[in-house]
C-alpha cells in the first residue's frame, strides 16, 4: 500500500507552488488532479509518471466526489507515491477532509500538503487586502457554490451586516443572488465588490462595482472567479499591482 499526499496547488501561478508540494510532484507516480490546479505543474513530474483528471465544473463532474474518493484509494494500493493535486489548499472547499477519512478507513497512510488558499492570494494578486487597519480587523469566507434547487440556504446571512470583508469562492454563477441577500440584510447599494476571474493568472482580470452594478458588468468574466464585498476594494485605486504590470 502506498502513501497518498493531499496536496493544495495554490490559486494558479505556478511560481505560488509551495516547496513541499514541488517535491513530492516530482517524486510522484501518479498524479491526481483537478480542473482548479495550473497544468503547467505536471510538467514538473518525473518520465513515467501518470496523470488522472477529475475535474469538477459547476453542473458538469467528470466524476462524482464519491468516485473520486475511489480513484485515490486504488491507485494507493498501485503505487508507492500518489499526489492528489487540488487547486488552492485541500480543506478550503477542497472536500480534502473527505478523502482524507477515505483514506483513514481504509488503512491507507496520508498527508496533507498546504496551498495557498485563493482566498487571501488573489485579492492579493488584485490589490484588495482582505483586512486593513482602520478600515476592517476581520474577513470571512464562504462558498458561492449552493444547490440552486433548494430552497434553504445554509448561507447564514443573517450574521452578514457587520462590516466584515466578505470572499466568496465559485460564486460567479450566482453572483445576482448573492447581491439580492447583501441588500436584503440592509446593506446598501452602493456597498462596493470586486469579482476577480482567473486570480493570479497572466490573464487574470478585475471588475469593481457595487452591489446594485456588479451583476451586469460581470457577466462576461470566464471562471474560475472570486468575490470580494466590503470597503476595502476601494483600496484597489492604490494598490493594484499585477494586471497592470501584465497589459
Amino acid at each position: 500500500m502506498g502513501k497518498v499526499y493531499l496536496t493544495g496547488a495554490g490559486p494558479g501561478d505556478i511560481e505560488l507552488l509551495t516547496v513541499k508540494a514541488l517535491r513530492v510532484v516530482q517524486e510522484a507516480d501518479v498524479i491526481i488532479y483537478d480542473r482548479l490546479a495550473n497544468p503547467e505543474i505536471l510538467k514538473e513530474a518525473k518520465d513515467g509518471c501518470e496523470f488522472v483528471y477529475v475535474g469538477k465544473e459547476d453542473s458538469h463532474h467528470i466524476l462524482p466526489q464519491e468516485e473520486i474518493n475511489e480513484v485515490i484509494y486504488q491507485n494507493a494500493c498501485k503505487h508507492t507515491t500518489v499526489v492528489r493535486l487540488k487547486g488552492g489548499d485541500p480543506f478550503v472547499f477542497g472536500r480534502g477532509g473527505e478523502e482524507g477519512i477515505y483514506l483513514q478507513e481504509r488503512g491507507v497512510s496520508f498527508e496533507f500538503i498546504p496551498g495557498i488558499t485563493s482566498a487571501i492570494a488573489v485579492p492579493e494578486y488584485a490589490g484588495i487586502p482582505v483586512t486593513h487597519r482602520g478600515v476592517t480587523v476581520s474577513f470571512r469566507v464562504v462558498t458561492g457554490h449552493e444547490s440552486s434547487g433548494k430552497d434553504h440556504s445554509q448561507i447564514p446571512w443573517e450574521n452578514y451586516k457587520t462590516d466584515d470583508t466578505i470572499i466568496f469562492l465559485m460564486g460567479l454563477h450566482r453572483l445576482e443572488r448573492i447581491t439580492k441577500k447583501l441588500m436584503e440584510i440592509g446593506k446598501p447599494a452602493s456597498h462596493p465588490i470586486a469579482v476577480i476571474s482567473r486570480g493570479t493568472r497572466i490573464d487574470q482580470q478585475t471588475v469593481v462595482g457595487t452591489l446594485a452594478d456588479i451583476h451586469e458588468k460581470a457577466k462576461e468574466l470566464p471562471t474560475p472567479a472570486l468575490i470580494v464585498v466590503g470597503e476595502v476594494v476601494k483600496l484597489r485605486q492604490q494598490l493594484s499591482w499585477f494586471e497592470g504590470q501584465n497589459a
